[in-house]
């Protein structure tokens, strides 16, 4: 049986989440209090209806003050040794108040605030899921994603990464937008030559051959590539050994577009080619 409980920052995108995993047939429950999250695992493990094998269910703070029951509970899950992943979406404060601005929603935990204020509620927010982010299997930052990505990177984590190996995830972007807040490995790249201030492949992408044939036909870009391979075939073993379901590996340029790109892309493919489970998502590739 799969079963993921999604979590995270109210405004991250858990419902878009969960409609993505949805889409690619998981049976969704959203808002469920923690304290029957043990109980809802054990009727989905002994039902004899197939949709209920794969599972998804949202536990946050619009539980209240039950909520404070969540990272009790997955411990006493995993001690009895049920077996489920943690998805947790996250966001930049200054994103997620433009989001409640844009929608006029109200923040789950303003009205337990005297201030009532939308920014004191995302930071006491933050702070309450500090330990289950700490737990999490994957996180995703919303921050710079538009909808397709949040949907398609969900997607990616749980066509491809739905057991127990360690799935690689090779992100370009730009250092201009920020660093993704999911990288648990962060490149610089913006030390190779730069495709950008050539006229002919600066409208292009490291999509394109041009570009890619430009930034690795240099001595420099070798030599990096050959340490940072190196690093990463010693480094990816020791994830695996730790047990963790996702190494999020940042390959960031100034903007996103050319450098982080190409290099994304070459890691995944050596990933690939050594029979290591490993999926690419460019953050900021189409971004102005």
């Amino acid at each position: 049986m799969e079963f993921v409980i999604v979590t995270g920052l109210s405004g991250a995108g858990k419902t878009n989440a969960l409609h993505a995993m949805e889409d690619i047939g998981f049976y969704c429950v959203d808002n469920i209090p923690p304290m029957l999250l043990e109980t809802f695992y054990d009727l989905c493990e002994n039902s004899t209806d197939n949709r209920m094998k794969k599972v998804a269910v949202v536990a946050d703070v619009r539980s209240g003050e039950m909520f404070n029951d969540l990272s009790e509970v997955i411990s006493k899950c995993k001690m009895a040794g049920k077996r489920f992943k943690i998805l947790f979406l996250d966001a930049k404060t200054d994103t997620l108040l433009i989001r409640y601005k844009e929608t006029r929603r109200k923040h789950p935990l303003s009205s337990e605030l005297s201030s009532g204020s939308t920014a004191d509620a995302v930071k006491l927010e933050a702070e309450l899921m500090k330990p289950v982010k700490a737990i999490a299997d994957y996180v995703i930052d919303t921050t710079y994603m538009a909808l397709k990505q949040l949907k398609e990177r969900v997607t990616t984590i749980f066509t491809q990464g739905n057991d127990d190996g360690l799935l690689v995830t090779c992100m370009s972007f730009g250092f201009k937008y920020g660093i993704p807040l999911e990288a648990d490995l962060v490149f610089d790249v913006r030390c190779l030559p730069n495709p950008f201030y050539i006229p002919e492949l600066k409208p292009l992408t490291g999509l394109d051959e041009e570009v890619r044939e430009y930034v690795l036909k240099f001595d420099e870009t070798q030599v990096f590539i050959e340490k940072l391979l190196s690093f990463l075939d010693y480094t990816i073993p020791l994830y695996k050994q730790e047990g963790k379901s996702e190494v999020v590996i940042g390959i960031g340029c100034t903007g996103g577009k050319h450098r982080s790109v190409t290099l994304a892309r070459l890691l995944n493919s050596h990933f690939i080619e050594n029979k290591q489970k490993s999926a690419i998502h460019h953050r900021d590739i189409w971004k102005a």
